[in-house]
């Protein structure tokens, strides 16, 4: 039994991590992206094109909420070939530009088609699923020692730094 909940634990923390690094990219990937595309929004031609998307029927909102997953599958393939041809470096550099325009994308398509997406009964439970899987984690996160401690360290930085500066 001792063994099960030290197995449990590591499990855990290892899923904490995880849990983390999804919601970091989140918190600071998702919503910068999205705001710097919704600046594009500003551009006459890509006012009228987010106003046809507000307009649409659910089913049309699910189909280009998915379209941008659908065409960087083979972006994401040629990078995967790049990396395997040699050049890693080009390879990788695809791989970042296709997540932070698809992430980018995808946010803002989020945002003008939630409306029509909340319609579709299996998209509101995943999206209700995921908010209460997100705030749980968050509160996990929060209550871990090392979490804690992170915070302790940037507190203690802080301090440093307005010490230095006062002089």
């Amino acid at each position: 039994m001792k063994l099960f909940k030290l197995l449990w634990r590591f499990v855990r923390g290892a899923m904490l991590v995880l849990a983390a690094v999804v919601l970091f990219i989140e918190e600071w990937g998702w919503r910068p992206l999205t705001a710097w595309a919704a600046q594009l929004a500003k551009w006459p031609p890509i006012a009228r094109l987010e106003a046809r998307i507000v307009q649409v029927q659910s089913r049309w909102a699910l189909v280009l909420f998915l379209v941008p997953a659908v065409l960087l599958f083979p972006v994401k393939l040629l990078a995967l070939w790049l990396i395997h041809e040699g050049r890693a470096v080009l390879g990788v550099a695809v791989i970042v530009a296709a997540k932070v325009l698809g992430t980018a994308l995808v946010g803002r398509l989020l945002i003008l088609t939630e409306p029509q997406l909340m319609r579709i009964a299996w998209f509101a439970r995943a999206m209700g699923w995921w908010r209460a899987t997100k705030a749980r984690v968050k509160a996990a996160i929060a209550e871990s020692a090392v979490w804690r401690g992170v915070r302790a360290t940037v507190r203690r930085w802080r301090v440093a730094v307005r010490r230095i500066v006062r002089g």
